[in-house]
């Protein structure tokens, strides 16, 4: 009677409070704590790899000349198009070009001498010889006459001498027309000098064309005129930088991966890239290259993509974020990568929670996506995992599942 007295309605209510609050910190024992947890679900998952990058032409093309000459003109511009073989760099070539000139006619000039050989001088040459031994044979018969009649006293001596002399000059002539004929024959030393007089005002000529090439600066491949960096007028210097170009080509995107990555790359996968200009708009490409070392500065190993059909706004040298996609699982059981314990060791494993109570489950790992990961075996569909972060959670704990979130 006196503790119901004693007890006023503040008193009562404190009372009261303190009894719910001992209900609640039992149950709490009792349940466990709430834990946020996820069910493991089934899907597809996709692994990739995610990496930055540069755009990159298989080769830039620096253009210089080889000699030193004042621009003429430069027909062409930053930013165009260019084709192979067309002209980039006009020097003044007034000399050169008379000198090909001069060389062309010194051609024209040892070819008609040439031809002088086979067309006049050889047939001269043996209608000269053809007279020269019928001189000779006259002569010839001439002499042995007078030697006849000298001896019978019919001629003189000085008779005798004069025809001896005759025969003597003709013999020599006849000599000198077979010189002559053998001289302008196909081997003779006329007709071999004039074909080596021929032959060097061709290479003559050669020369001095390729001199005259020399000022002109071609585009070496089709492609894009990146730079240049002298004006119609400037004296162009020998090997200095004056145009840079950008060879055509497929365009090609060049990434760093950690060397941790290496054993999920193959050459044919496909990506998806993106442009830090154009975060927006993607466009696809494949592996195409795996450099075979590592650069152990980095510990990383470069790869090159290419990309079939770049859009029109991709540039040089632009940043490109890629994503490679190294993977593919379908119908797989998946939980998300925050789960998982020991996750880079040989023993990963989750807190399951199985009849109200956190139970550690050893797991195989397959295939990797950037939050998410597929479970060989270990799981069951729709069984609750408890975040890795959850630091408080012990195996063989009653736990209260707060909620269960799809990964």
């Amino acid at each position: 009677m006196n503790l119901a007295k004693s007890l006023t309605l503040p008193k009562i209510l404190l009372l009261l409070a303190a009894i719910a609050a001992g209900f609640l910190v039992a149950r709490h024992f009792w349940l466990g704590p709430k834990v946020t947890a996820y069910a493991v679900q089934q899907g597809d998952l996709q692994q990739t790899i995610v990496a930055s990058g540069r755009v990159l032409w298989p080769q830039r093309i620096t253009l210089a000349t080889e000699i030193i000459g004042r621009v003429q003109s430069i027909p062409v511009s930053e930013g165009q198009q260019v084709k192979r073989g067309q002209l980039l760099i006009q020097l003044d070539d007034a000399d050169a070009l008379a000198r090909v000139k001069q060389a062309q006619s010194a051609v024209m000039q040892a070819e008609a001498k040439f031809r002088q050989l086979n067309e006049v001088l050889l047939p001269t040459a043996q209608e000269n010889l053809k007279q020269a031994q019928a001189d000779v044979n006259q002569l010839s018969e001439q002499y042995k006459r007078i030697q006849k009649l000298q001896r019978q006293d019919f001629a003189s001596q000085a008779e005798l001498d004069t025809a001896k002399r005759n025969f003597t000059v003709a013999s020599s002539q006849l000599k000198a027309a077979q010189l002559a004929v053998r001289s302008n024959q196909s081997r003779g030393s006329e007709v071999v000098l004039a074909h080596a007089n021929v032959t060097q005002a061709r290479a003559n000529i050669q020369q001095a064309q390729v001199q005259l090439a020399q000022f002109q600066v071609l585009a070496p491949e089709g492609g894009i005129l990146i730079t240049r960096s002298i004006e119609a007028g400037d004296v162009a210097q020998p090997g200095k930088t004056l145009m840079l170009l950008a060879a055509q080509g497929d365009t090609q995107i060049e990434v760093q991966i950690d060397e941790k990555n290496l054993g999920q790359l193959m050459v044919g996968q496909k990506a998806l890239v993106s442009a830090d200009a154009f975060p927006a708009q993607q466009f696809e490409a494949e592996l195409a290259y795996i450099n075979p070392g590592i650069d152990a500065a980095r510990g990383s190993v470069e790869i090159k993509l290419r990309v079939p059909q770049p859009p029109e706004y991709l540039r040089q040298d632009m940043t490109v974020s890629v994503d490679i996609a190294t993977g593919f699982s379908g119908n797989t059981l998946i939980i998300p990568t925050s789960a998982i314990q020991n996750a880079n060791t040989d023993s990963p494993s989750v807190l399951v929670v199985r009849q109200q109570r956190a139970q550690r489950q050893s797991i195989r790992l397959g295939l990797r996506g950037d939050n998410q990961v597929e479970v060989l075996n270990g799981l069951q569909r729709n069984e609750p995992v408890i975040l890795s972060n959850q630091k408080l959670i012990t195996p063989g704990q009653r736990v209260q599942v707060n909620n269960e979130r799809s990964p």
